[in-house]
């Protein structure tokens, strides 16, 4: 999509790194359009892969160094940021950890990739 910005949500960055994933494809056909994540992105991320996935922490940092060379630099969750997630929270019932990310994104990206959120426009 020419012109578009697009921001990526924790999942896209899992099934970027899981083998055998069917969406791992796709996922990593849009890392390697560009585009950025924020510092909750990473965060969970980092979360995900050394907990749940039980990947060493050795290859989880590597993991991040890919994301880091493939994306823009990381948008970080600053007080504005917060602020806004929680009104995005308030307002759509979303998880608060998934307004962080909305909010964070909505300063540069069009896009928001993400399988947990469906529209973000109008927040």
């Amino acid at each position: 999509m020419p012109g578009n910005r697009a921001f990526f949500d924790t999942n896209i960055l899992i099934y970027a790194f899981s083998s055998g994933d069917r969406r791992q494809e796709t996922a990593l056909d849009l890392l390697l359009t560009g585009g950025t994540v924020g510092i909750q992105t990473l965060n969970e991320f980092a979360n995900v892969v050394t907990g749940k996935v039980k990947v060493p922490w050795r290859e989880a940092i590597v993991w991040l160094d890919t994301v880091g060379k493939l994306c823009d630099p990381p948008i970080p969750v600053t007080e504005s940021v917060h602020r806004r997630g929680l009104q995005i929270a308030q307002a759509t019932g979303y998880h608060i950890y998934d307004s962080l990310m909305v909010s964070a994104m909505e300063a540069d990206c069009t896009v928001f990739y993400s399988e947990d959120l469906q529209d973000w426009a109008g927040h």
